[in-house]
């Protein structure tokens, strides 16, 4: 291609934590961010030539303290063009974290464009979130409980454990 389409590519994080007062209720992990409506699942857009899945790990990292190995996609979402370039959003499986991490979470000072962090039981998500975000999370939470997610693939390999991986950036 001499002329290749511009698209944004949007890297989210879908992370779970068990109510400890009740082991069949989880809250999600959401960042409201002042530059829009509604909380949103932490992430952001990756940046030219940066893998996926490590940009998803940076914006995690960045907004909530939090460093989990990314490797599969619970839910791809397009977004048409509008009033961005139109986009894909890729949802990854954060998985569920102790209340250790929990604790880093509580802790963690997020960047000035983060109003805050919060769990979020999924019966709130609507009361919380714009209906493009919330049917995403959706999506997500359908395929995290039934084990529906795919496997992350870098020029047809499997995203490993670690990195770096002869052949391909890290």
């Amino acid at each position: 291609m001499s002329r290749p389409p511009a698209r944004r590519s949007g890297q989210q994080v879908f992370v779970l934590l068990e109510d400890p007062d009740r082991r069949d209720e989880f809250f999600v992990l959401l960042v409201d961010p002042a530059y829009r409506d509604g909380m949103t699942l932490p992430g952001g857009s990756a940046e030219q030539d940066e893998l996926p899945h490590l940009a998803a790990r940076r914006h995690l990292e960045t907004e909530t303290g939090l460093v989990l190995g990314l490797r599969t996609v619970l839910t791809i979402d397009y977004v048409p063009a509008a009033e961005f370039p139109e986009g894909v959003n890729f949802v990854y499986a954060g998985g569920m974290i102790t209340p250790r991490q929990a604790e880093t979470v509580r802790r963690h000072q997020p960047p000035a464009d983060i109003r805050g962090l919060h769990w979020v039981p999924q019966s709130k998500l609507r009361d919380v979130m714009a209906d493009d975000q919330y049917r995403r999370v959706e999506d997500a939470w359908d395929a995290w409980e039934h084990g529906a997610g795919l496997p992350l693939l870098i020029q047809g390999v499997p995203v490993p454990v670690s990195w770096p991986v002869p052949g391909c950036p890290g």
